[in-house]
């Protein structure tokens, strides 16, 4: 066991439980609103999810934050985008300055965006020939992911990334994590020919050749990730520890987190799924963590795009039981 797996394993058993009193009494609330019971089945155990991470009776997500990592790849140089690196960076200008998609979203849904540069210009190793990151790198990443949810005042938090090529990655880790042919788990991404797609899988099964079938979780994550992947993983470490509900967006996000999950149970009860992808892989990966994607869209863009696109229902989750009068308070039985 590598030294960041007993760090995140060490905060995730020390982390708080949902509040138990505080879900239980929205799902009483819920069963009792003035409409059927169950109508609105999924939204009301969402509601009560959220209650019970914000420690309250009364939740609402006010001051959702976004934090997108971006990083550059060394597996690009095996050929695996649609894109050339180089789009990593023009893509953080637009971050920055507000143009790219991320930034118009959560201006619309209200949420403060925060862009975090973990390794732009400074690619990982190829994963495909060398480890992705050094443990030193790796940890600098790690805690930048934790820094970046602990600087952030907000009731509910969107983890996203932008990076050409991480899709590779993430294939590369949810193959090793968990097992099964490398095609299977490896996709399109931005929409690759058939001959970039069988580079893709075959970058991912020389990674996954290379390390070692004993590997703890974050091990994996190191050798096979990048560094925006690792900075997620810190980051929901971080955002378990404070309980912060999390709402996570696709492929990447989830393959980021999946070793958490693991590592320690229960390292992501604070988390919904926003979205499904149309990446196998980012089906796989639901399936295997338990996670019921709220929507399901055909996104496949990253930058955080498909959970802000599912933050509005989570408001409505809240508002629906929360703003709705019980029978008894309208003076009504049942």
């Amino acid at each position: 066991m590598s030294s960041i797996d007993e760090i995140a394993l060490s905060v995730l058993e020390n982390a708080p439980a949902p509040d138990e009193a505080s879900g239980s009494a929205l799902r009483d609330r819920a069963a009792n609103v003035l409409r059927p019971a169950g109508a609105l089945a999924r939204l009301d155990e969402v509601c009560a999810w959220l209650g019970s991470w914000q420690r309250t009776k009364t939740p609402a997500v006010e001051k959702p934050a976004v934090v997108v990592f971006v990083a550059d790849h060394g597996v690009t140089t095996e050929g695996v985008s649609a894109y050339p690196a180089e789009v990593t960076v023009a893509m953080l200008r637009a971050l920055n300055e507000g143009v790219a998609t991320a930034a118009a979203m959560s201006r619309s849904v209200g949420a403060e965006l925060h862009v975090v540069d973990v390794g732009v210009g400074d690619p990982t190793g190829n994963i495909a020939v060398e480890p992705a990151m050094s443990a030193a790198r790796f940890r600098v990443c790690f805690d930048a992911g934790r820094d970046a949810v602990a600087n952030v005042d907000a009731d509910l938090v969107i983890f996203g990334e932008m990076g050409i090529g991480n899709t590779t990655p993430a294939a590369a880790v949810a193959a090793t994590l968990f097992g099964g042919p490398a095609e299977e788990w490896t996709g399109r991404g931005t929409g690759v020919d058939d001959e970039t797609w069988a580079r893709k899988v075959r970058a991912v099964e020389a990674a996954r050749a290379r390390i070692a079938p004993d590997a703890s979780p974050m091990e994996i994550l190191r050798e096979a990730g990048g560094a925006e992947l690792a900075a997620i993983a810190g980051a929901m470490v971080e955002a378990r520890a404070r309980s912060i509900p999390v709402l996570l967006d696709g492929f990447v996000v989830t393959a980021a987190v999946a070793p958490l999950a693991v590592l320690h149970a229960g390292a992501l009860d604070n988390c919904l799924a926003g979205h499904r992808s149309p990446e196998p892989g980012h089906a796989m990966l639901l399936d295997k963590l338990g996670l019921e994607p709220l929507l399901d869209l055909r996104m496949r863009l990253g930058e955080a795009s498909g959970a802000l696109a599912a933050l509005p229902l989570v408001r409505l989750a809240a508002t629906v039981v929360v703003d709705v009068a019980t029978f008894e308070e309208w003076g009504l039985t049942r």
